[in-house]
């Protein structure tokens, strides 16, 4: 199966109907808006309520963090791109991830929208907790912040054309490879470091680190 041509301009349409294609559209406001009082209350709730100490709260936070960037690649790499020859398969690959690769300059489109975001907070959060305890209260409050801080450069990179810095611009660049080269490299968005330590930087980038 092909990911979808990229199309320069242009909005996505998910459903006919109404109401299902609203559920459909996001924006950072809304999206920040939601889960920065949870950010707080998690981590109010740990020291307020579970009598964590600020150290090791900002240790699971900062911790949390850093997991995110691994599970960001992931997630992109073999969630967001799995795809084979079964409809069903198509239809769930496409209104993940295929409409961004067809649409990507979609703002509408560039982060997820809060009910199935929601959801998925809670079972990372379930599972933390499982892990680790009470100490998964600040860690899923750093994971929530690693999403809003990867979001936020994602739709950044695909509506601002020119970034302030030279980092930035290779890190934008990367990006445009997966979109426009290497669809099956360069799954790392807020960071090419997992693209590296996994073997999926695109040839471009290997040869100019060569």
């Amino acid at each position: 199966m092909q990911l979808p041509k990229p199309k320069v301009h242009g909005r996505a349409r998910l459903f006919q109907n109404p109401f299902l294609e609203l559920l459909t559209l996001s924006s950072p406001y809304v999206i920040w808006g939601m889960y920065i009082p949870i950010v707080a209350g998690l981590l109010y709730y740990s020291v307020a309520g579970l009598g964590l100490s600020i150290g090791a709260v900002a240790l699971s936070f900062g911790a949390a963090l850093l997991t995110w960037t691994l599970a960001e690649y992931l997630l992109h790499r073999f969630v967001f791109h799995w795809v084979d020859e079964r409809p069903w398969v198509q239809r769930f690959h496409y209104l993940i991830h295929g409409v961004h690769h067809e649409y990507p300059s979609d703002p509408h489109h560039l982060f997820m929208p809060p009910l199935p975001s929601l959801f998925l907070a809670s079972l990372f959060g379930a599972l933390f907790y499982l892990l680790l305890g009470k100490y998964g209260f600040p860690f899923l409050a750093g994971f929530i912040v690693g999403y809003l801080l990867y979001s936020t450069t994602h739709y950044l990179m695909h509506r601002v054309k020119n970034p302030p810095t030279s980092f930035l611009k290779k890190l934008w660049r990367h990006h445009h490879l997966h979109h426009f080269r290497s669809p099956n490299r360069a799954f790392g968005v807020s960071s090419p470091f997992w693209d590296w330590v996994f073997g999926t930087m695109p040839p471009d980038e290997r040869h100019q680190r060569s």
